[in-house]
């Protein structure tokens, strides 16, 4: 057997070396290892985690509310162009009513239910546009005449053409107002 050297020892020639007073010992801290992936001068920076969503229910509340006079108008446009209420539309209208107010406005709980409200109300003016639009071709008048100075006859004709299907979706558009804004908000 062979018996290994013992590790060389600090120089102990001829005279004693002096005490030296003890340092206090700092635990070891390894150095980062060099990564081979460093960024070349004017290489483009990382990108950024997105920031958390804050809970902004004005600005939530405000975008929701053009989101559904937009929507509302497109919807009319809709049904006046093809004389039929249409059934993907009216849960759009809602969906993009709750994406609105949940992209902006954050995880409130009012947003989702305030999302279905103004979907409901978007929905109905948007039909009221379609009659509106659909009476203006038919009485040879403008829209804006029929609409605004004759409001009694275009909810009145509404009344008339409302059927089960029509409060149908309203409730589809309020579901999808909901959900959106919850999915958006998470």
């Amino acid at each position: 057997m062979s018996q290994s050297a013992p590790p060389p020892q600090p120089e102990q020639v001829g005279a004693a070396q002096p005490a030296q007073p003890a340092q206090p010992t700092q635990p070891f801290q390894p150095t980062p290892p060099v990564s081979p992936y460093i960024a070349q001068p004017g290489a483009m920076p990382p990108p950024m985690p997105a920031a958390p969503r804050k809970n902004n229910v004005a600005v939530g509340l405000i975008t929701a509310v053009v989101a559904a006079a937009v929507v509302a108008a497109l919807y009319g446009v809709v049904i006046g162009a093809t004389k039929h209420e249409i059934g993907y539309a009216a849960v759009g209208v809602g969906f993009v009513i709750g994406l609105a107010a949940g992209r902006f406005g954050g995880q409130n709980p009012a947003l989702p239910v305030v999302s279905a409200v103004l979907a409901l109300g978007s929905v109905y003016l948007g039909q009221l546009i379609g009659e509106a639009v659909i009476g203006a071709d038919l009485l040879n008048v403008g829209f804006n005449e029929l609409f605004f100075q004759h409001f009694d006859i275009v909810q009145e004709a509404w009344k008339q053409d409302a059927d089960p299907l029509t409060f149908l979706f309203f409730g589809l558009a309020a579901f999808a107002a909901f959900s959106g804004a919850k999915k958006a908000a998470a």
